[in-house]
Parts: C-alpha cells; sequence; structure tokens
C-alpha cells in the first residue's frame, strides 16, 4: 500500500495536473479581476464611462498578453527540458 503512490496511474497525475492549472488559472483571473476593479472603477453607477471602460480593456489585454507570454515561456522551459533529459538518457 506505501508504494501505491509513487506507482499511480498516468492518466490519474495527468488529470490532477490539469486541474490544479484550471486552478491556478481560476486563481489568476479572480486576482485580474479585482486589480482592475480597483484600479479602474472610481465609482460604480448605472453605465461605464468611457474612462473607465478604456481602462478595463487596457486593464485585461494586459493581464492576457502577460499570461500568454507566461504560457508560451513555460513552453519553451518544458521543451528544454525535455531535449536535456533525452539527452542525458543517451
Amino acid at each position: 500500500m506505501a508504494g501505491q503512490g509513487a506507482t499511480a496511474d498516468p492518466q490519474l497525475q495527468q488529470f490532477i495536473e490539469v486541474e490544479s492549472q484550471k486552478q491556478r488559472f481560476q486563481q489568476l483571473v479572480h486576482q485580474m479581476t479585482e486589480v482592475c476593479w480597483d484600479k479602474c472603477m472610481d465609482k460604480p453607477g448605472p453605465k461605464l464611462d468611457s474612462r473607465t471602460g478604456s481602462c478595463f480593456v487596457n486593464c485585461v489585454e494586459r493581464f492576457i498578453d502577460t499570461s500568454q507570454f507566461i504560457l508560451n515561456r513555460l513552453e519553451q522551459t518544458q521543451r528544454s527540458r525535455g531535449s536535456f533529459s533525452e539527452s542525458m538518457s543517451d
């Protein structure tokens, strides 16, 4: 029983990793929502003025740009680690 954790099903490990990534992404969205709200919303009202709307758009676009940059960087790191591991096993 004690050794089962080390030999866990690869599909289960993949599922857990995907769910963990989803959770981290949701946390980032929640955090960015708070940041953009605090940065852009002066006084809530029935409608957004153009300045507030532009602020939200810019804030979200920066978030998307930053997230995409980080994802690309992580993919590059994983690929380089994979090729490094493959070269070490040869």
